[in-house]
Order: C-alpha cells, then sequence, then structure tokens
C-alpha cells in the first residue's frame, strides 16, 4: 500500500519546475570539504555527511514520499551564499540560517543558529572568503533557541557588555526565550527528540528531513540578552552606516519577533513568519499555540510596508526569492495559507465540527496547495487545524462521552477485553494491516500495548503500522514521530545524549521570579499535603530579598521583607543558587565552601528540597 502511494503523490504538484533548485544554489561561494562540524573534544554537532545517500538528481526511495524527498534534496545545499551585494547568508550549517550583513566598517549579523560551534564554523567561514571585520552587531529576530543559541560562537560577552557590540531584539525577546527552555522544557527536549528524529539513523528508512532544514545541531547553546530593544513597527536604526526598518511581529511564530527591511539593498528580512513550508501552528514538540489569523496579518503588512520596494526576501530558513512579481506571489500566498486555515476552521467550527472531523473534512484550494512553498513538511494541515480548533474552544469537543474519559491502561484493557482478547484482537489488526489501513492498526494495537507493555506481537504489529505511516508522510516531523515510535516500541527507550533544555546561559538570564516559578513546578503536592515551610533569602551579590512559603501543598514567593517570621534565613549569592540549580553543586557543598549561611532551623531547608520533584528526561511515550 505505500508503494502505491507513494508510486502517485503528486495530486497536481509541478515536479517540473525546477525554479526552487536554481535558486537554492544561486549566489553560492564556498562550502566546509567534508560537511562535518565538530567541538573542542572532536564530537561532531554537525555532520552533512551522512545524509550523503540524498543526491541532487536520485528519485525518491520506495520509503520516502516524492514531494518530501524532493525537500530533503533542497535543503542539501549548504555554505556560503550572496543574496544581494553586502547581503550574505551561510546556510545549512545548522538547522536555521545565520545571515551577514556587510556594514561601512564590519558585519552585522542575524540570527546565530543554534550552538556556538556552528556559529564559530560560519563565522569562519565568512572571513576566509569575504575578509575579516569586526561584527558590530547582532540582531535576534525572535526567541527560538535556533535564532540565537550560538551567539558566543561568534562574539564574547565582554565585548558585549563594554558596547563594543549592540544585541538588538524584539520586545519581550529575554522572557520568551528563556521561559520556553525551563518550566516545560524538559517534556519539550524530550518530545523534541521525537520531532527532529535525533535518535533515528540516517538513511531512506530514518531520518531524512526536518522539514525547516536537515535537523538540529547538537553543540553549545548560550545567550546574551539584547542590549536593544525593537518595540513598535517602523521603529528604525542606523548600525554601521545601514538603516533597518523594523516590523513588530509578536505572537504569531514566536511570542516575539520581528522583520526588518534594508533601504538601501532594497531587502526584506521576513525573519521566519514566512518560509518554504506551510509552518506550525503548534508545533508537536509542544509549545503555546499560535495565532493563524494575526500571522496572515502581519504577512499582509509586510507586503503594504516594503512589498513596492523590495527585489529579495530572505528568511531564517531555507532560500531567498528574487524580484517583485515572485516575492508577492510568495508573500501573498503564505499569507492565505494561515488566514484559510484560520477563517475555514472557524466557520466549521460554528457548523459544531469537532477538530478530528474539520481535520479530515478541509483541504486547501488548489491555488494555495500546488504551491512547494505551502507544503506540509513542518506544519501539516490537519494539525495546523486542531491547533486553531484548541485556540478558541480548547480540547474538549463538546461530547460528554469525552469529557471524562477513562486513562489509556485502563481504556486498553478495556478494549481488548471487547475485542476477545488479545489473540483476537491481534488477529483483527493483522487482516487491516494486510489491507493498508494502517492508521486504524496503530490506533488499535496501541490499546492492547498500553494494556500490556510487555506483548511482543502487538509492540511489533504497532511499530510495523507506524513505520508504513512514516514512509507515506510528506511532512518531515510527522515521519520523525512515526520512526521513532516504532523505533521505541521495537527497542524501548534507548538512552543517548541528553539535551540540556535549561543550560548555563539560559539559568543565568531567568529572573529570580522564574527561578522560584519553577521550583514551585517542581513540588510534589500530594507529598507537600499538611507541611508548612518558610524560608527567608538573602542574596548577597544583588541584595534581593525572598520570602519561600508552602501552605496548602503551594509554594509561594514574595520579594522584598515580610512580616511573616522564617523558619530560616538563608545568605547566598545568585550566581551560588545558578550551581545548585544546574546540578554543579549542592546545599551542603555551598554551606562547606562558606557560600551559603543559614540562621534558623537547618532541618527545614532540607525538608523543603525533599519535596521536590527531579523530571526523568527519557520518559515514555509510546508505551505506558
Amino acid at each position: 500500500m505505500t508503494e502505491k502511494i507513494n508510486e502517485d503523490p503528486s495530486n497536481g504538484l509541478p515536479f517540473d519546475d525546477t525554479t526552487d533548485f536554481e535558486e537554492v544554489r544561486r549566489g553560492f561561494i564556498a562550502t566546509m570539504p567534508d560537511g562535518v562540524i565538530r567541538d573542542a573534544g572532536g564530537r561532531p554537532v554537525w555532520d552533512m555527511a551522512q545524509y550523503s545517500f540524498i543526491s541532487p538528481d536520485a528519485a525518491a526511495p520506495e520509503t520516502v514520499h516524492p514531494s518530501l524527498w524532493r525537500q530533503a534534496q533542497l535543503n542539501m545545499n549548504h555554505g556560503l551564499f550572496k543574496v544581494v551585494d553586502r547581503v550574505y547568508q551561510v546556510r545549512g550549517y545548522d538547522l536555521s540560517n545565520v545571515s551577514f550583513i556587510e556594514g561601512e566598517t564590519g558585519y552585522i549579523v542575524i540570527d546565530p543558529l543554534i550552538s556556538a560551534e556552528t556559529a564559530k564554523a560560519a563565522l569562519d567561514l565568512v572571513y576566509e572568503k569575504l575578509g575579516k571585520k569586526p561584527i558590530k552587531a547582532v540582531i535576534y529576530t525572535h526567541s527560538h533557541v535556533d535564532h540565537f543559541g550560538g551567539v558566543k560562537g561568534i562574539v564574547s560577552e565582554d565585548d558585549v557588555k563594554s558596547g563594543k557590540i549592540r544585541i538588538v531584539a524584539p520586545v519581550g525577546f529575554m522572557d520568551a526565550a528563556v521561559s520556553e527552555n525551563v518550566t516545560a522544557g524538559n517534556a519539550m527536549s524530550r518530545r523534541a527528540t521525537y520531532m527532529y528524529g535525533s535518535l533515528l539513523p540516517k538513511g531512506p528508512l530514518g531520518q531524512v528531513d526536518a522539514g525547516l532544514g536537515k535537523t538540529t545541531s547538537s553543540g553549545t547553546v548560550t545567550l546574551l540578552a539584547p542590549t536593544e530593544t525593537i518595540t513598535e513597527t517602523g521603529q528604525e536604526m542606523i548600525i554601521d552606516g545601514v538603516k533597518i526598518v523594523f516590523q513588530n511581529t509578536p505572537g504569531a511564530e514566536a511570542p516575539a519577533e520581528m522583520c526588518f527591511y534594508f533601504p538601501q539593498f532594497r531587502a526584506l528580512c521576513m525573519a521566519e513568519i514566512t518560509a518554504c513550508t506551510m509552518h506550525n501552528i503548534l508545533t508537536l514538540r509542544g509549545a503555546q499555540v499560535r495565532d493563524a489569523r494575526i500571522w496572515g496579518y502581519y504577512i499582509q503588512q509586510a507586503l503594504d510596508l516594503f512589498g513596492e520596494t523590495t527585489d529579495v526576501v530572505f528568511t531564517s530558513h531555507h532560500w531567498p526569492r528574487w524580484g517583485k512579481e515572485r516575492i508577492t506571489n510568495y508573500l501573498k500566498k503564505q499569507r492565505d495559507l494561515y488566514t484559510y486555515i484560520h477563517d475555514q476552521t472557524l466557520r466549521l467550527i460554528n457548523h459544531g465540527y469537532t477538530s478530528i472531523e474539520i481535520a479530515e473534512m478541509l483541504e486547501l484550494p488548489e491555488s494555495l496547495a500546488t504551491e512547494w512553498f505551502n507544503r506540509g513538511y513542518y506544519g501539516t494541515l490537519n494539525h495546523n487545524v486542531k491547533a486553531v480548533y484548541q485556540k478558541y474552544i480548547g480540547w474538549f469537543d463538546g461530547n460528554p462521552a469525552n469529557l471524562h474519559p477513562l486513562p489509556p491502561e485502563e481504556a486498553g484493557r478495556k478494549y481488548v477485553e471487547l475485542a476477545g482478547g488479545p489473540a483476537a484482537m491481534l488477529d483483527k489488526a493483522r487482516d487491516a494491516y494486510k489491507k493498508g489501513e494502517y492508521r486504524w492498526v496503530a490506533q488499535l494495537v496501541s490499546h492492547l500495548v498500553f494494556a500490556d507493555p510487555k506483548n511482543r506481537e502487538a509492540r511489533e504489529l504497532e511499530a510495523d503500522a507506524l513505520e508504513q505511516l512514516g514512509y507515506q508522510a510528506e511532512n518531515a516531523v510527522w515521519r520523525n514521530f512515526y520512526l521513532t515510535g516504532a523505533m521505541e516500541l521495537r527497542k524501548g527507550v534507548v538512552e543517548a545524549a541528553s539535551p540540556q533544555s535549561a543550560g548555563k546561559d539560559l539559568v543565568k538570564s531567568l529572573t529570580l521570579d522564574m527561578i522560584f516559578d519553577y521550583l514551585a513546578v517542581r513540588l510534589n503536592g500530594p507529598k507537600a499535603a499538611g507541611k508548612t515551610i518558610a524560608l527567608k533569602i538573602n542574596f548577597t551579590d544583588t541584595k534581593e530579598t525572598y520570602l519561600l512559603s508552602l501552605e496548602n501543598s503551594v509554594l509561594h514567593h514574595h520579594a522584598g521583607e515580610r512580616p511573616e517570621k522564617p523558619d530560616a534565613v538563608i545568605s547566598i549569592s545568585r550566581s551560588a543558587l545558578e550551581g545548585i540549580l544546574l546540578g554543579q553543586s549542592t546545599f551542603v557543598d555551598k554551606a562547606a565552601s562558606g557560600e551559603l549561611k543559614i540562621d534558623g532551623d537547618v532541618t527545614k531547608i532540607g525538608e523543603l528540597f525533599s519535596l521536590m520533584d527531579t523530571f526523568p528526561f527519557w520518559f515514555n511515550i509510546v508505551t505506558p
């Protein structure tokens, strides 16, 4: 069935249009010879060589959707590219692009990738081919880690603090950048191993792409706080002789984001508001749902502000577009993509349909669906419809039968019993598999796996079904989810190098209120029942005072002096607390070194922190 589906998936798609293949190579200057970037210890943090099976003229394998294969071929192009005079990009050195603007005396850098190692490699290539000049400024387009994480690979904290280098970001950047990676960061990072297929082997049977780029780098994530903030659309700035006009676009693709225009170069940077794929209104790794309505509005606003005088559009992913006609078509149809999904989902909501029903009903009009840049390589129409539904209606579909459903393990046992037992359920599922009903097989057998996770036959059959669904998927993220699920059903959860959702620079950037909010999330409420604890914390370096109080199984924090009498007073530096949070030391260590002083009931501190959960990273997803 998969082979038959993948033989003729085009549905009118213009496979004979090779314009993207011409534009993705336009302006190519040079690249790294082996495609590998390593950290200081020699470990590869980025490796394009492992994708050597994706050649530019190879037909799609039977196990990869031809449309996704086309995107994977396009995303193989890597190196330094000239966009227009004085505007350059390094692409294919990470999931995102890093752009370099030549000012009068140095470079303006836009979006320094995920990792310090990949950002440094990109800068080294620029220095080698364009000449070594000082970096005058770094611009973060938005608050996702692939647009700031490599900053310390190209600039130093001292140079930023001294004012030698400016860092420009949209309003709300720091709150958005750090909170997403901390409060729910553990679960998001675990799900991201599914989303990007980081555990999968690279090849026609495994990971081939991430839709937005090849994959994510695995180097050192860093962060430097902005020195200047863009607060409104129309705000202008001159950096090293280059005029920039900004457009603030919060709440669409990211909580804090901005696009901007370079009048001297007639070049428009659309950040990640547009891309060469349908984007996510709700990313499958997990995040707050995005606003499809305002997303379309911002693209129209960019057209109104800059469309008449723009000769090239470049973005933080994929490749640019040149020429007014091509740019206008691109921006209008990306605008209408998100607006159509928003408006038509709401239309069907008001007809009484549920999210699952609407996702099965809705199709894009041909004028939108046949544009390659609107295909669902990263987001999909199916899960974006559900995201719009979630934003307006929430998780509940209105059917009281779904108001309080049984948890998966209990429901699984009852489904197995209803089917006549495990053997009967497997027989029915095998018959469905032979008919190519892979969605039903996965849904059916998942009940048996949750009822009895040791049932090897059930795990193998569900894995077989997920594998076929992965091979059929046009969407890179869906493929990665399906194939990672299949792998873990067969092999179990295999722990690999664990990515840090809250690294050193992110923890340093947290406000104290954010830190205490996170501690409140870690508090095990049932274990804390009936306990009351009050701790006063004096920060010796910042001269701030906080009261931590536990009551009613809730941990509260209050800044400043309070009338409540604490059980103990803790004196500690902010930096010492960061070391404890990062797992580099403990309260006992800090007390022994003299960095921590306690007056009062010492046992209350140990009691409070004994009530804190430590979150396991490698939790189960496809099994109980």
